[in-house]
C-alpha cells in the first residue's frame, strides 16, 4: 500500500540530483529539469539556477518565463530556488552590503517570476545588515528566505548559533531555517567507504570510519590523517566530506530550533540501508515533526552522484518512496489528512 504524508508536508525533488546529466549536456538543462515532473519523479522541484539558467546570476526574464511555461505544461511547480551570494568582487576586494544586495536582487526576482515559494542561502552568509534590506523585498515578492544548516553544523555550533538567534529575534515568517539531514548520519554510506578503500585509504582508518563514525575520537583520527599527509591524493577531495558534508547529530538536537524551520533537505548518498543508516534518521525526523506540527517542504537531495553513476531519476524515485515510508513509520493512524504532492 502506498504511503502518503500529511497534506501540510510537501515532498519534492532537487534538480541537484541530475548534476552529472546536466554537465554532460546531451539535452538542455531545461529539458532535464522539467523531465523530473514530466516523468513523474516529482511534480514539485527545487531548482539550482546555476545549473539551469545561462544568464545566472542575473537570470533574464525570457529565459525564466520559458522554463516556467515548460515546467507548468507538464504539471510541475517550483518549491525553492538555491541562490548564490558572491561576497567578493575580486579575490581580495569584498562587496559592500549595497553591492551584495545588488547581486542578490535579480535572483530573488527570478525566483518570484518562476513561481517559487522560497529561496535558499547558507546559514549566516547574508548577515544582519543584508537581511534587514532583504526583508521588505521578501514580503513584496511573496518569498521565504531559507538559511541552510547542514553536515557538521548543528544548532549549538559557534558559527551557526548567532545566525539562528538573529532569525529568532527577527520573528518574521519570511526568514526561516532549512535543515539538511546530512547532519543526522548514524553511519557512513557503504558506497562511499568502498570508494575510499579503492583509493587506497589505510585499512585501520577505514575500519574505524565503518564501525565508529559517531565517536568524536574518529574525527580526531580523520584530522590526524590529513595532518600526516597520509590520505592518497586521488581521494583527497572525497575524503574532505568527512569534515564538511557528513554530520553526527541526532534528530533530538533539532527540537529547540523547529519553530524556526520551514524546510528540510532529505540528503542521501546511496540507498544501501543496512542498520537503517538511510531510513532511521528519517524515522526519527518524522516522529519529531509529527509532535511539533511542522508544515513545509521536504526535498530529496542526492549527493552520491559525486562517486556513483546511478540513474538520477530511478534513484530519486526510490528515495522518495523510502522517505514516505520512513517519515510515516512513527504513525499507525495512516493518512487521514493526506495529499499527493509528488508523482
Amino acid at each position: 500500500m502506498e504511503t502518503h504524508v500529511p497534506a501540510h508536508w510537501t515532498l519534492a525533488a532537487s534538480s541537484f540530483n541530475w548534476t552529472p546529466e546536466i554537465i554532460t549536456a546531451k539535452r538542455t538543462s531545461a529539458e532535464i529539469v522539467t523531465g523530473i515532473a514530466r516523468d513523474n519523479v516529482s511534480k514539485v522541484v527545487e531548482l539550482e539556477p546555476g545549473l539551469l539558467w545561462r544568464t545566472f546570476p542575473s537570470p533574464q526574464d525570457q529565459e525564466v518565463d520559458e522554463f516556467r511555461s515548460l515546467l507548468e505544461s507538464v504539471g510541475g511547480s517550483v518549491s525553492i530556488v538555491g541562490c548564490s551570494l558572491d561576497d567578493y568582487v575580486t579575490t581580495t576586494v569584498r562587496r559592500t552590503t549595497a553591492q551584495r544586495l545588488e547581486f542578490l536582487v535579480p535572483q530573488l526576482k527570478a525566483a518570484h517570476r518562476v513561481g517559487a515559494a522560497g529561496v535558499r542561502l547558507p546559514i549566516g552568509q547574508a548577515g544582519p545588515e543584508l537581511l534587514k534590506l532583504v526583508q521588505p523585498l521578501l514580503h513584496d515578492l511573496d518569498l521565504v528566505l531559507y538559511e541552510e544548516i547542514q553536515g557538521q553544523q548543528h544548532p549549538r555550533n559557534p558559527q551557526v548559533l548567532p545566525a539562528l538567534d538573529h532569525i529568532a529575534a527577527l520573528d518574521d515568517e519570511r526568514i526561516r531555517v532549512l535543515v539538511d539531514v546530512s547532519m543526522l548520519m548514524p553511519a557512513l554510506p557503504e558506497t562511499y567507504l568502498e570508494e575510499l578503500a579503492k583509493g587506497g585509504l589505510a585499512p585501520e582508518l577505514l575500519a574505524r570510519l565503518r564501525a565508529d563514525w559517531k565517536d568524536p575520537a574518529t574525527k580526531d583520527a580523520v584530522m590526524a590523517a590529513l595532518r600526516s599527509d597520509s590520505v592518497p591524493r586521488g581521494i583527497h577531495t572525497l575524503f574532505m566530506n568527512l569534515l564538511i558534508r557528513f554530520g553526527r547529530s541526532d534528530a533530538t538536537e533539532l527540537r529547540e530550533i523547529l519553530p524556526l524551520v520551514g524546510a528540510f533537505h532529505l540528503k542521501f548518498w546511496d540507498l544501501e540501508d543496512d542498520d537503517g543508516r538511510v531510513s532511521q534518521p528519517l524515522q526519527d525526523l518524522g516522529r519529531l515533526l509529527d509532535g511539533e506540527g511542522f508544515a513545509g517542504t521536504l526535498t530529496s537531495e542526492w549527493g552520491g552522484h559525486e562517486w556513483l553513476q546511478d540513474d538520477p531519476g530511478d534513484t530519486t524515485r526510490r528515495h522518495l518512496e523510502l522517505s514516505r515510508s520512513a517519515l510515516m513509520t512513527f504513525s499507525d493512524e495512516g493518512v487521514g489528512d493526506v495529499a499527493e504532492r509528488t508523482a
